[in-house]
């Protein structure tokens, strides 16, 4: 709730599309519309701030770069509230509140302790970059939130899963060389089919999800084969690779596949006008000569549609990695300092307000701007890269599988975008890393607080300089407020707080 309220605070403010809203936002209406993605009139970003929803929109195709499950979350808002700043925006603000609610939820089930779940939310709450994007129409907060959804169901099935197998096993149960464990009594894992369903949605947002998608599956069958070692299983990794791995490849790639696929109904049922209008593109090569005949019935439609999504999908990713290598952006930066704040991404500037115009409050010779400026909390931030670093020994070192859950989910969602540093890519993508930066940040307080076993001094000063540094984070971001919300504030207010030439 907290996190909600600050989100919806003035949400409509400014009333103008921010950045890729601009694409997002008209999308989402056109397909609620059409169904599909449509161009748009010259001047239809003008005709919609002034309050215009129709004559907006051509009918031919647009060729849109990314799946469409975001954009039919965002158009979820615009159906209720209209084309609008406040419609576009708001099932940002439902959503980034509700991936506050799930970090509570996880880390609570990580730890045990609600004081830990209750300080992830919180730290995730006040985090610049998840805030400004949460009031925002861009894809990526959807992307984060089903991936932290998809990785809270892996964790609640590692739960379920061992505690299965626990009930499973008979009392006083000695392993054998034959002995596999528990097989039938574990072959269904609904947590395993929520996570497949979350994959699939995250993968319709954005591609980028099948990074830690392919990574966490990987864990899972690590994971699996640590239940069963601790049973006493020999060749506990191979035997688990058969009985968990296998399966599990069904519940998390082939249903996320599924969903990926229906996520496209809308494409696929006017799949002909983008046959018509796209097949003979800068994109790619004619899509074949399958085009030249009329499908009749239900499946040959169904399989042309098919093809034809697949040859649509096979242009985008041309467009990706052909004609994006030459272009440049002032915003953009390299994803090897993301995690320290390396370059943020102005969403929005209106410079130069004169003393006495719309509040303006400055001295003689000085002016007042509004800017709102895609930065994460840099307290927050700087801490957790730290907490990064004590992820990995507390993973290699302490064996700690809740450090190895921080570390592939960072390591899955950040150097990926490495290999694409020649083309324009921007910080917000790292929306994606905070939830598990989030978590190895309140994993390392834990430590740094004590366990049940540590001298009551011991969790005196531990706890004192975590909950100091909680603090220090809530001012930091308290004192970042009007750079994210787009505040009126005087020019020498807004140097004192771009602490780096980067950051302008």
């Amino acid at each position: 709730m907290l996190a909600l309220f600050l989100q919806i605070w003035n949400l409509g403010r400014p009333n103008r599309f921010l950045f890729d809203e601009t694409y997002y936002a008209k999308d989402a209406w056109s397909l609620l519309h059409h169904g599909y993605v449509t161009d748009y009139v010259a001047g239809a970003d003008k005709k919609i701030i002034a309050g215009q929803t129709t004559g907006l929109f051509k009918d031919n195709p647009s060729m849109v770069v990314h799946p469409e499950v975001g954009k039919w979350v965002i158009a979820l808002g615009e159906r209720v509230f209209g084309l609008d700043s406040y419609g576009w925006r708001i099932s940002s603000a439902v959503v980034g509140a509700l991936m506050v609610f799930v970090m509570v939820r996880l880390v609570r089930r990580l730890t045990g302790s609600n004081l830990l779940g209750g300080t992830a939310g919180l730290l995730l709450t006040v985090d610049g970059l998840h805030f400004v994007m949460s009031r925002s129409a861009l894809l990526d907060i959807f992307l984060a939130f089903f991936l932290l959804c998809a990785v809270a169901c892996l964790v609640a099935d590692r739960d379920w899963g061992r505690m299965r197998m626990a009930r499973l096993v008979p009392s006083g149960y000695r392993t054998t060389a034959s002995d596999w464990g528990p097989v039938r009594g574990l072959l269904w894992r609904p947590w395993r089919l929520s996570a497949g369903l979350f994959f699939g949605l995250a993968c319709g947002t954005k591609w980028n999800a099948l990074f830690p998608l392919a990574a966490f599956g990987i864990l899972v069958w690590l994971w699996d084969a640590g239940a069963r070692r601790s049973l006493g299983v020999r060749n506990a990794r191979a035997r688990a690779f058969v009985v968990d791995a296998i399966p599990a490849f069904f519940y998390l790639v082939v249903v996320a596949l599924v969903v990926y696929v229906v996520s496209w109904t809308g494409w696929l049922l006017h799949a002909d006008v983008y046959e018509r209008a796209l097949s003979n593109t800068q994109y790619g090569p004619y899509w074949g000569g399958y085009l030249q005949h009329d499908a009749q019935g239900f499946f040959p439609e169904l399989i042309q549609s098919l093809r034809s999504l697949w040859n649509y999908h096979q242009d985008v990713y041309t467009f990706h990695t052909r004609f994006l290598n030459d272009a440049t952006h002032s915003y953009q930066s390299k994803p090897q300092w993301w995690l320290v704040l390396n370059r943020p991404v102005g969403m929005q500037a209106d410079l130069g307000i004169e003393p006495g115009q719309q509040g303006c409050t400055a001295a003689a010779g000085s002016t007042c701007l509004r800017q709102v400026l895609l930065l994460g909390t840099p307290a927050l931030w700087w801490g957790a890269a730290i907490a990064f670093l004590y992820a990995i020994w507390g993973w290699v070192a302490r064996r700690d599988w809740r450090f190895g859950l921080v570390v592939v989910g960072v390591v899955s969602t950040w150097l990926p975008w490495i290999r694409y540093d020649d083309r324009p890519i921007f910080s917000f993508y790292a929306i994606s890393i905070l939830p598990f930066t989030v978590i190895g940040l309140t994993l390392a307080l834990g430590v740094l607080m004590g366990g049940p076993r540590a001298t009551p001094a011991r969790r005196l000063w531990g706890t004192t300089l975590a909950g100091a540094f909680v603090v220090l984070v809530v001012l930091n971001f308290a004192w970042f407020w009007p750079i994210y919300t787009g505040e009126l504030i005087t020019t020498p207010d807004w140097l004192h707080r771009i602490w780096f030439k980067a950051w302008i």
